[in-house]
């Protein structure tokens, strides 16, 4: 069943002291830029550096008399579950794609799990991740398909309507659909009329290719400076496809050449380090595709990046992604 407010709340319950509580500040040069009060909340300071410890956290806590757990990951996910399996003493093991950057690989293993590095995409992580269930007995935590997942995403939604109930809009980073889902069940359950928007890259967005089609689809998954956001939905998606689907008022694609761009602002502005699923949001009202009507807030999902690639754009030097070049932009407010 779909998780409703009450799962919500209960997982705040679960996560407290662990996994929330996280900033949620003000944008002075976005409330310049777009008009209206804009506000980020820093779910990059989370203990693993990034807003899935609270699903993983939620998710593994109710996980009882099991020889470990599982996950495939683009990830944070995988870092959450990695931290929430240390807390319990459960053996975890990561299952992840060759697309995956290192230095995430590295921050799992660090955390004590094991890392199966498998095939050139997140559904071939996912068919090893299964593979561990069936073979080895282990409980997977579906890093968006999962109802304890969904409800603890949904208390950043949650958190940041407590903070600050005249918000209008959520802008909020979209990828397997989570984060989206549990943040919007929690928004509007709240405030009916609030707007929520999900925002992803236009190359490789499946939960946005899948509610055009009607149905789950597989899309190419490509490298990206939002590479957290990559990745299927699964072609059995139960829960996270219709609830983005019914619950999202809009999705926005924004380019990788704005998704650069955006990752300048957030550094150089308001000077905060962040993966370029981050700043998909920023992205899209800096390019005019979507207009504020009122208080925003958007989520800062991670702070887990590439350090190199990082330092190129902020340097204004190329990036290249795969067959991709994104070229260089010097940062000009």
């Amino acid at each position: 069943m779909q998780p409703t407010l009450a799962d919500i709340y209960a997982a705040a319950r679960v996560i407290r002291g662990v996994a929330d509580a996280t900033p949620l500040v003000p944008s002075p040069y976005m409330t310049r830029q777009s008009g209206s009060e804009f506000l980020l909340k820093l779910e990059n300071m989370q203990p693993i550096g990034a807003f899935k410890l609270r699903g993983a956290y939620n998710a593994v806590a109710g996980v009882q008399d099991a020889k470990g757990v599982t996950c495939c990951s683009t990830g944070n996910h995988g870092r959450g579950v990695a931290f929430a399996a240390r807390e319990r003493g459960m053996r975890a093991v990561i299952c992840m794609s060759e697309l995956v950057p290192q230095a995430k690989v590295d921050g799992i293993k660090a955390l004590g799990a094991e890392v199966a590095i498998k095939g050139r995409s997140q559904d071939d992580a996912l068919a090893e991740s299964h593979r561990l269930v069936a073979e080895e007995g282990l409980v997977e935590i579906s890093p968006f398909d999962d109802p304890l997942v969904i409800a603890g995403q949904g208390t950043i939604g949650l958190e940041i309507l407590q903070s600050r109930p005249d918000v209008t809009t959520l802008l909020v980073p979209l990828s397997g659909g989570g984060l989206a889902a549990g943040v919007a069940r929690a928004a509007k359950s709240i405030n009916p009329g609030i707007r929520v928007v999900g925002i992803t890259m236009d190359r490789g967005a499946a939960m946005y290719e899948s509610i055009k089609a009607g149905y789950p689809v597989e899309v190419p998954e490509v490298a990206s400076l939002a590479d957290s956001l990559g990745g299927g939905i699964g072609m059995e998606n139960k829960l996270s496809f219709p609830m983005c689907r019914d619950l999202l008022d809009e999705i926005v694609l924004v380019t990788e050449a704005e998704i650069y761009h955006a990752m300048q602002v957030l550094y150089y502005e308001d000077r905060i380090v962040a993966e370029g699923a981050c700043v998909v949001g920023l992205a899209a009202v800096l390019n005019g595709k979507v207009t504020l009507d009122g208080p925003t807030a958007t989520i800062v999902t991670g702070r887990n990046l590439d350090m190199p690639t990082f330092t190129r754009i902020m340097t204004g030097q190329d990036v290249q992604l795969g067959d991709v070049t994104v070229k260089g932009q010097t940062y000009a407010a």
